[in-house]
């Protein structure tokens, strides 16, 4: 499988000015462009007492600038019909703005007031501190988030990739416009950001557009050294007062930039990533012992972890843990089939390339190829890859993630007897 000539995409970087780099892609069979302000930093890069404060700064990015207020921030995207929203993650952040082409100078000028002329008002800061500390309220009242929060936390206990990117209560009700203020001000730097396009547009304009309205961004950055996070094996408990228990059972697997991480997501696919998947099969299809049942990858650029999740009744834990294990032990000690390896890759690669089709899909890949690889990957190498994965390789990369001490489970559900920790063993 492989892009049609017609599908061919032309990718430009350049550094300007102060170190900000400029990411785009020209796509001429669209109307539309997505533009997006991309921060090198996470909640992985703050303080213990600083908890929450890279989401915390998302939301104020949106309560108003020198010049506009948050009213005029939302009537100015409604009136073109564009589309503006922003997310924080581990390593990264991230506002982007959908638009017709015809609108992209108002995107390119909005987005530039956002992330450089903030207002943070100490009134708006007092309101957001109610928002999210709702927003936290929110994850403990869903058991299938709170699950994976609770497990990240203790599979890399007291490391900075563990903790909420939301922060904790106590954190995020010590902020003040000052504080927030002091952190906006030495992280959103040029050499800390980058600006990713993909739709209508000619690079040469929007190239211009942005030197203009991002001509003033700070250029100097203080370090943020980061450590890699070590696997605590075991088992975790938080009990609460629900019908249905939710498990996640996980291993230490492969960093962003692995030279196997295609393999990675080959194995992932036959474990528990699609329908077709062992764990969807074995435990909801034959054994009826879960609703929902899959496994995730999650890389980081010096970390990573699978994670398997099930939502079951309290009394089928144990076998639900049982079952997960044992089909860890098939992966790692068993060739897969010919059959299996081949749906698979066509699976990975047919959800890639559907997961690829839209302008904010485009830009987000881009700025990500840039964040984690400094290079870019076209369609065809990334395609050519994961048909290179062999049986070999899968089975390879199960004997080295899938080992007694990367392994660890949580368990979020009523008050009962818990699993025994002794039978978590690969």
């Amino acid at each position: 499988m492989s892009l049609s000539p017609n599908l061919k995409r032309v990718n430009n970087l350049e550094t300007l000015a102060g170190g900000l780099r400029l990411l785009t892609e020209p796509m001429s069979q669209v109307r539309s462009v997505t533009i997006g302000v991309w921060l090198a930093r996470g909640s992985r890069h703050e303080s213990d007492a600083e908890s929450g404060i890279a989401h915390f700064v998302e939301h104020m990015l949106f309560k108003g600038t020198a010049t506009r207020s948050a009213q005029d921030i939302a009537e100015e995207i409604d009136s073109i019909g564009g589309q503006l929203d922003a997310f924080t993650a581990k390593e990264y952040a991230a506002y982007y703005i959908r638009v017709l082409d015809e609108h992209l100078p108002l995107a390119v000028e909005l987005l530039a007031d956002m992330v450089m002329r903030p207002a943070m008002s100490p009134e708006d800061v007092v309101k957001e501190q109610g928002v999210i500390l709702e927003e936290i309220k929110m994850v403990e009242d869903a058991p299938d988030d709170l699950v994976h929060e609770v497990f990240t936390r203790h599979f890399w206990m007291d490391h900075p990739l563990g903790r909420p990117i939301l922060g904790t209560p106590e954190t995020v009700s010590s902020f003040s416009s000052p504080v927030l203020r002091d952190y906006f001000t030495r992280t959103y730097t040029a050499p800390n950001l980058i600006v990713a396009a993909a739709g209508h547009f000619e690079h040469a304009r929007l190239r211009d557009l942005v030197s203009k309205a991002f001509a003033d961004l700070p250029t100097h950055t203080p370090a943020y050294p980061t450590t890699a996070p070590v696997v605590s094996r075991g088992l975790s408990v938080r009990y609460k007062d629900i019908e249905q228990s939710h498990v996640c059972l996980g291993t230490g697997a492969l960093t962003q930039g692995h030279d196997d991480r295609h393999v990675a997501y080959v194995l992932n696919t036959i474990l528990g990533g699609s329908m077709s998947s062992r764990l969807f099969q074995h435990i909801r299809e034959e054994r009826g012992l879960a609703y929902a049942v899959s496994s995730s990858l999650t890389s980081y650029s010096d970390a990573g972890m699978l994670t398997v999740y099930a939502g079951c009744a309290s009394d089928k834990v144990g076998d639900v843990v049982d079952l997960t294990l044992a089909e860890l032990r098939a992966v790692r000690d068993q060739p897969v089939t010919p059959v299996e390896l081949r749906r698979a890759k066509d699976h990975l690669k047919g959800s890639l390339m559907l997961s690829l089709e839209s302008t904010s899909s485009r830009m987000s890949h881009l700025a990500r190829q840039e964040l984690y690889f400094t290079r870019h990957y076209t369609m065809d190498e990334t395609l050519a890859s994961i048909e290179q994965v062999s049986a070999e390789d899968i089975q390879r990369v199960a004997v080295e993630m899938f080992r007694d001490e990367h392994l660890s489970a949580t368990i979020v559900g009523p008050d009962h007897a818990p699993l025994d920790a002794g039978r978590l063993k690969l």
